[in-house]
């Protein structure tokens, strides 16, 4: 059974994200934010300038007193030990921003918006230093752990991207709807009704692997390697959109959030886990995995449309909820997820310890 935080909004709550401290934000509609103990009480709120939606908030890694908030076109900067007026406001991006993320070194803010643009501040010198675009709403935006130049992105022109801040072009794309081969052919028509348009992605804390959760239901998991990234696995989580997807810490255990209501936890270690190498591998071995994840990503696609064999939820949350956002905490010693869905409240569960 779900625990509810509630008192902290009146509104649909629209994101989540807890600090290294344990202190938990969170976003909801017409400009509501408030922030939690690990208790689930409310210690905080604000109302942010013109109500507008709040629709993501991120910690920075290096000061967790500091809090970045997208609402509207807007970014401001917050600090949660006295939570008034922003500290700064940051007005770079023309439509409304989805989603941000801030680099390990808190050197870069990215800001993903409705207009396909990644906007990236440089938080020193306040102003942009890169603009990243892609062709329709960009949905999602990651840097990658232990690499503070080097982000992923997605969004609804089915395009996951993978970027260097120091070229204006993306290093790799691959479209997911090309992903497939003749032996999905039966399922292809399908796919003009439930387009994988991809609307969440999340870096694993090694930084080479990620996933990306799209429209038609499925989980694909990528390994960056060099600067490109080759699909390592792919399977149906979901039978409506997937909306979410996080990389727990430490792990490859990853939760995935749906419009269907349900929020899974995956353990697929045991398909990417094995061939985790360090970031330092000479060219010979990174050429001879890439090889070796083409070879594999030959064979995954003739299952693509079913279940992967061996991969099935090592825990199902019948939530009931479109899921808006997830986030994981540690929460008086043990872990939990918290869920934002379309009520005032935020739910959490426990989880299994890894």
């Amino acid at each position: 059974m779900a625990v509810k935080w509630n008192g902290g909004h009146s509104s649909s709550v629209l994101c989540l994200n807890a600090s290294a401290e344990g202190l938990v934000a969170s976003g909801a509609e017409r400009g509501e934010l408030a922030l939690w103990d690990g208790g689930g009480s409310p210690v905080a709120q604000l109302r942010l300038p013109q109500a507008e939606d709040v629709t993501s908030v991120v910690f920075s890694a290096r000061r967790p007193s500091t809090l970045y908030t997208s609402h509207g076109e807007t970014i401001s900067v917050l600090d949660v030990r006295s939570l008034q007026e922003p500290l700064e406001r940051f007005h770079v991006n023309e439509e409304e921003i989805n989603c941000l993320s801030v680099n390990d070194t808190d050197g870069f803010l990215a800001a993903a918006d409705d207009s396909g643009a990644i906007k990236v501040v440089d938080l020193e010198s306040k102003k942009v230093s890169r603009s990243l675009r892609h062709s329709n709403i960009c949905s999602s935006v990651a840097f990658r752990p232990q690499r503070p130049q080097s982000l992923v992105s997605c969004g609804l022109d089915m395009q996951v991207m993978l970027w260097n801040l120091q070229k204006a072009r993306p290093l790799w794309t691959t479209n997911l709807q090309e992903c497939g081969t003749e032996e999905e052919s039966p399922q292809s028509a399908g796919q003009f009704f439930n387009p994988p348009l991809a609307h969440s992605l999340s870096v694993a804390s090694c930084g080479n692997i990620f996933s990306c959760g799209a429209q038609d239901g499925k989980v694909r998991i990528f390994r960056v390697t060099g600067v490109r990234f080759e699909r390592e696995l792919e399977f149906q989580a979901h039978s409506l959109g997937v909306s979410q997807v996080l990389f727990m810490p430490e792990a490859y255990w990853l939760l995935s959030g749906g419009n269907d209501g349900k929020v899974l936890l995956w353990d697929v270690s045991g398909n990417v886990g094995k061939q985790q190498k360090s970031p330092a591998k000479s060219l010979h071995r990174r050429k001879a995995q890439s090889a070796a994840s083409s070879r594999k990503d030959g064979k995954l696609n003739k299952v693509a449309s079913n279940e992967h064999p061996g991969v099935v939820p090592k825990l199902t949350i019948e939530h009931g909820e479109k899921v808006n956002w997830l986030s994981c905490a540690e929460i008086k010693g043990s872990r939990r997820v918290l869920i934002a869905d379309q009520t005032s409240s935020v739910s959490v569960y426990p989880l299994p310890e890894p």
